[in-house]
C-alpha cells in the first residue's frame, strides 16, 4: 500500500476515534484514543474467527507500517521538539540535579533491576531466556515516555515542581535509553562486547554529541529568526531544524532525541522572547501545538493497532503481567534515590515519590525499540512483555494517577527555592 493511502487510513481512524472519545467517552485524549484503537483491534481479531481473509488484510495493513521507523525516525523528532518548546528553562534549571539523576543513572539502574529480576523470574519458572534479552527489555522499558506524560500531567493538575521534574526527565531519558539499547543490540548482533568502557564511549559520543548538535541547531535557528519578521519563514526554520537536524544527527551518529530536546529548549526560551514578534510567537506556537496533537493522535492509534501483530501466546502474556510489578518496583527505586538524597537540599511536594513512580508512563518509544529487535523467539517475548507493560501503564496508571495528587496543592504555585 502506498504512503498516501496508508496515511489517509491512519488519519481517518485517528479522526474517527478522537470524535468518539471527545463526544462520548471523554477520557484524556491519548488514553481514549489508545483504548478505542485497542478495542477496535480486538474486534478485528474476533471478526477474523468468522472471516480469516478480513483478519489477514487488517494484519497486513498494520504490518505495512514500519512502527520503529515511524516513531524513532519520524514522529519522535517532532514530538520532542514540540514538547521542549514550551518547557520553562528557568524552572528546569532549578530541578536540574533531580532530572539528571533520573534521566541517566536512574534509567541505567532501572534497566539493571528489571533485567536481573526478569532473569531470576524466568529461572524460577524453569524458562531459559538469554540474559541479553532481559537487559534489552530493561533498557527499552525503563525510560518514561514524554509523549504519554506531557499532556496528562497538565490535565490532572500535578504540582508545577513535579511537572517540571517528570517532564524534564521524560524529555532527556529517551536519548539515554536509545544509546543504552543500541549498545546492547550491538552485543546481541555481535558488533560490540558487553563492556562498561564501550557503553561509556558510546554514551559520550552519542549523548554528548546530540546535546552539542542541539545547542548548535537552536543557536542557528535563533540567529535566523532574529534576522526576519515573517511567521511563515520562521515556521519553516523550525521545521528545517527538526527534520534536517534529526537527519544530520543520524549521519553524525549522535543522539537525535537529545538534539531535538536541546534545540527546542533553546528556541522555546530564547528565540520566542528575543527573536520573534508577538504575532510570530502565536503562529509558531499554534503550528507546533497542532503538529503535537496530530502526531500524538496517530501514534496512540498505532499503539492500539499493534496488538494485531504481537504474539498473544499465554506464556508471553504471563511474562508481561509479571513484568508490570517488576518495572514499577525498578521505577520506585530509581525515583526514591534522587528524592531521598536531595530532600535535604530542597523540599519536595507531598507524595512526590508515589506520583513520580506511578506517573512514569511508558509508550510508543518502548514499543518502537522492541520492534527493532531481530526476528526470533526472544523478540516475540520482549515485544509482548513491552506491549503488556505499555498498555497497563497508559490505561491503568494514566487513569488512576489523579487519585495520588494532593488536593491542597496549587499546580500554578511557584517552585520552591
Amino acid at each position: 500500500m502506498g504512503f498516501f493511502n496508508l496515511s489517509a487510513i491512519l488519519i481517518t481512524l485517528s479522526a474517527a476515534f478522537a470524535y468518539i472519545n471527545t463526544r462520548f467517552i471523554r477520557l484524556p485524549r491519548a488514553i481514549g484514543l489508545m483504548l478505542i484503537s485497542l478495542i477496535f483491534s480486538l474486534l478485528l481479531i474476533a471478526a477474523g474467527k468468522f472471516s480469516p481473509l478480513f483478519a489477514h488484510d487488517a494484519r497486513a495493513l498494520v504490518e505495512s507500517v514500519d512502527f520503529e521507523k515511524a516513531v524513532l525516525n519520524g514522529m519522535l523528532s517532532f514530538l520532542l521538539f514540540a514538547g521542549a518548546l514550551h518547557v520553562n528553562l528557568h524552572d528546569l534549571a532549578r530541578s536540574k540535579w533531580t532530572i539528571l539523576i533520573l534521566a541517566a543513572p536512574g534509567t541505567v539502574l532501572s534497566a539493571i533491576i528489571v533485567a536481573v529480576a526478569m532473569q531470576a523470574t524466568f529461572t524460577l519458572f524453569g524458562a531459559h531466556v538469554d540474559f541479553i534479552y532481559c537487559l534489552l527489555f530493561g533498557a527499552l522499558i525503563s525510560p518514561t515516555d514524554p509523549i504519554a506524560v506531557l499532556g496528562l500531567l497538565k490535565s490532572l493538575g500535578v504540582p508545577k515542581e513535579l511537572q517540571t521534574k517528570i517532564t524534564g526527565e521524560s524529555l532527556m531519558n529517551d536519548g539515554v535509553a536509545v544509546v543504552l539499547f543500541l549498545g546492547l543490540l550491538g552485543v546481541l548482533t555481535g558488533e560490540h562486547n558487553l563492556e562498561a568502557g564501550m557503553f561509556m564511549e558510546l554514551f559520550l559520543i552519542e549523548a554528548g554529541g546530540g546535546i552539542l548538535l542541539g545547542l548548535l541547531l537552536g543557536y542557528m535557528g535563533h540567529i535566523l529568526c532574529k534576522g526576519v519578521d515573517d511567521y511563515i519563514v520562521e515556521v519553516l526554520i523550525t521545521l528545517a531544524i527538526v527534520m534536517g537536524g534529526y537527519s544530520l544527527s543520524e549521519f553524525l551518529h549522535t543522539s537525535g532525541p537529545l538534539a531535538m530536546v536541546m534545540a527546542g529548549l533553546l528556541m522555546g526560551n530564547h528565540s520566542r522572547e528575543l527573536a520573534m514578534s508577538e504575532r510570530t510567537r502565536e503562529r509558531v506556537d499554534g503550528f507546533w501545538e497542532m503538529i503535537d496533537e496530530i502526531f500524538n493522535a496517530v501514534l496512540f492509534v498505532l499503539i492500539g493497532l499493534e496488538v494485531l501483530i504481537i504474539s498473544l501466546e499465554t506464556i508471553y502474556l504471563e511474562a508481561g503481567l509479571i513484568a508490570i510489578p517488576i518495572v514499577l518496583l525498578a521505577r520506585l527505586v530509581a525515583v526514591s534515590i534522587p528524592v531521598t538524597s536531595l530532600r535535604h537540599l530542597r523540599p519536595f511536594p507531598k507524595g512526590s515519590v508515589a506520583i513520580m513512580t506511578w506517573g512514569g508512563l511508558r509508550g510508543g518509544v518502548s514499543v518502537a525499540l522492541a520492534l527493532a529487535l531481530p526476528p526470533g523467539e526472544g523478540r516475540d517475548l520482549v515485544l509482548t512483555m513491552t506491549y503488556t507493560v505499555v498498555i497497563f501503564s497508559i490505561l491503568v496508571q494514566g487513569l488512576t494517577l489523579r487519585f495520588l495528587i494532593p488536593k491542597q496543592e496549587d499546580p500554578t504555585a511557584p517552585l520552591a527555592d
